[in-house]
């Protein structure tokens, strides 16, 4: 497990494992990518709302508010769900999903936890003009777009050529410590250019007043930031995980090596409390997701899931 926190100057201030490898950010980007969305004028000149704006930085778990709320989204654009880019898969909310079995329907792109950020592209797709087909690839304007901004948050660190993402779209490789310092820019914008420390700042705002919307009931994403304690987080596939609080001038980026998100979650919740980012109240309200207990299937507790005595300020290189 490698861990960076960076200060807006990409200083490392705590580092575990190999914190100059480039990863893949995967969805832990997607407030970034936002970016181009609103400094563009898009979101304005299209009336993209708080809620809206949450999903375009989510990875939803396609609870039915997040389904219709991107649907209405894309009929204000002209265009339904087949101008989504992202292929279908069933909610990751299970109640959800169960109910489409019952009700013998088949999950649709809406469904895919992608769904608002590829929205959000077409808002932007729309707003410069350019083609709705073909927005998700590298060489569209909008690629473009979020590239140059990408690029500007990680002082150039992304790598050539860009992977596909799995909902269809690219994904630049950057060195963790790069993701730490985006973030940190992100969160405590004041040295960013006005138009850019605007959109970072209504980016931040949308996440933390509809914190439902950027992940969902009971997941860890939404429930920090309905803390309200100046948590910016937000999870990638393959055991990412990026953060910020608001203001304090520092980021955090984490990947765990197998990619699951039972280490990631630990990792992220013993990393924040160690920088003095959570409150007592906090860490108790989310002890189920920094020590998750381990049952098997008669339901007897056989384990639980911990951060090592002292990680990571122990294990510090």
């Amino acid at each position: 497990m490698s861990l960076a926190v960076a200060d807006r100057d990409g200083r490392l201030v705590l580092a575990v494992g190999e914190p100059e490898r480039a990863i893949y950010p995967r969805s832990a980007v997607k407030p970034l990518q936002a970016v181009a969305l609103v400094e563009s004028g898009a979101a304005a000149a299209f009336g993209v709302n708080a809620a809206e704006l949450a999903l375009a930085c989510a990875s939803h778990a396609g609870e039915p508010v997040h389904i219709e709320r991107v649907a209405a989204w894309l009929a204000r654009l002209g265009c339904d769900a087949r101008a989504l880019a992202c292929g279908p898969h069933p909610p990751l909310h299970v109640p959800s999903a169960e109910a489409l079995i019952r009700a013998g329907a088949p999950a649709s792109r809406l469904h895919n936890n992608c769904s608002g950020k590829h929205a959000g592209m077409l808002t932007l797709a729309r707003h410069l003009g350019a083609p709705l087909a073909g927005y998700e690839a590298p060489d569209h304007p909008v690629q473009r777009a979020i590239r140059a901004v990408l690029a500007d948050f990680t002082d150039g660190q992304l790598v050539e050529p860009p992977a596909i993402d799995g909902c269809g779209v690219p994904t630049w490789a950057m060195p963790l410590r790069a993701l730490a310092t985006a973030f940190a820019r992100f969160a405590s914008p004041d040295r960013l250019s006005p138009r850019r420390a605007a959109a970072c700042t209504a980016i931040a705002r949308a996440m933390r007043e509809e914190p439902l919307m950027v992940a969902g009931q009971g997941r860890l994403g939404t429930l920090l930031l309905a803390r309200g304690e100046g948590l910016i987080a937000k999870t990638g596939a393959e055991g990412v995980y990026a953060a910020a609080r608001l203001g304090s001038g520092l980021g955090l980026a984490l990947k765990v090596e197998d990619g699951a998100a039972r280490a990631a979650e630990v990792a992220l919740l013993a990393a924040l409390e160690a920088l003095g980012w959570l409150s007592a109240a906090a860490r108790e309200a989310l002890a189920p997701f920094a020590r998750p207990l381990l049952r098997n299937h008669a339901g007897t507790v056989v384990g639980r899931i911990a951060p090592v005595p002292g990680w990571p300020r122990e294990f510090a290189l």
